[in-house]
């Protein structure tokens, strides 16, 4: 049979297939490779989990094997490994609001609910557009993404980042707007090495210095973004938890990474 739309090619698939855990012995489970690819198909047409095809096995396995593997760092690690050779010279950041859907906003609330309950830790904040939860991105020179969190909708852009700022180092770039444009931030980039390339302030009175030519780059963390959308479970959040919804998030930044390896293979 061939490929399905949305399935991972065989050059995606022998990236990924090496980072995923062993399969304990004695123990038989549905194909990896087949639960991965319903749980691709979820996350870009944004079905209920129930509605996942049966060609990609119960919809429970895939729903169970998404969370396990996401508590037991699988998601990350995979991640962290793909986006492992970014090229650091210059990096941009930015945010995105995306809308709450009713099914991920009624999560229980209260100290006797689950973890990730509060609307802080499920990352739902109230701003211009509803409901909404805001997607960090670090992205590197091909606007491929570093580093990703999530907030409530109404973070600040600026205090957000603090901790998204360790990878850059010596000699290289950050462009940013004017959201991030603080007398800390730029502090700290200079401590590790690098340098501020964000838009500044109206109101300041003392200018930094700014090249308008490098920051034309900054589109592209606005196109990863536009890349992230076009996966549906992403453009719109269903998901309760956030750590289930970063981990979605996450999978898709490895889909574009894969995508741009094979492009260039």
């Amino acid at each position: 049979m061939s490929r399905r739309r949305y399935e991972l090619t065989d050059f995606e698939w022998s990236i990924i297939e090496p980072l995923l855990p062993n399969k304990p012995r004695g123990v038989p489970r549905v194909d990896d490779r087949r639960v991965l690819n319903g749980i691709y198909w979820r996350l870009r047409t944004g079905s209920p989990w129930a509605d996942i095809p049966e060609r990609y096995g119960p919809a429970t396995t895939c729903y169970n094997r998404f969370v396990r593997w996401r508590k037991q760092g699988v998601w990350d690690r995979i991640f962290a490994a793909i986006s492992a050779a970014y090229d650091g010279d210059l990096q941009m950041i930015d945010s995105s609001s995306i809308r709450v859907h009713q099914h991920g906003a009624n999560a229980k609330k209260g100290p006797d609910a689950s973890p990730g309950s509060s609307a802080d830790a499920r990352c739902v904040g109230r701003s211009r557009g509803g409901l909404t939860t805001k997607i960090h991105a670090l992205v590197d020179a091909n606007g491929l993404p570093v580093g990703l969190k999530l907030t409530p909708g109404q973070a600040h852009d600026g205090r957000a980042a603090e901790d998204m700022l360790g990878v850059i180092g010596k000699g290289q770039i950050l462009l940013a707007d004017r959201a991030y444009d603080s007398d800390a931030l730029r502090q700290r980039l200079a401590d590790q090495g690098g340098w501020a390339c964000i838009r500044p302030l109206a109101h300041r009175k003392s200018k930094p210095a700014f090249s308008t030519f490098l920051y034309r780059y900054r589109n592209l963390v606005e196109r990863f973004f536009n890349k992230l959308k076009h996966f549906r479970a992403i453009a719109t959040r269903f998901e309760k938890h956030a750590e289930n919804y970063l981990a979605l998030v996450k999978l898709a930044a490895i889909k574009i990474w894969m995508r741009f390896y094979e492009s260039v293979t």
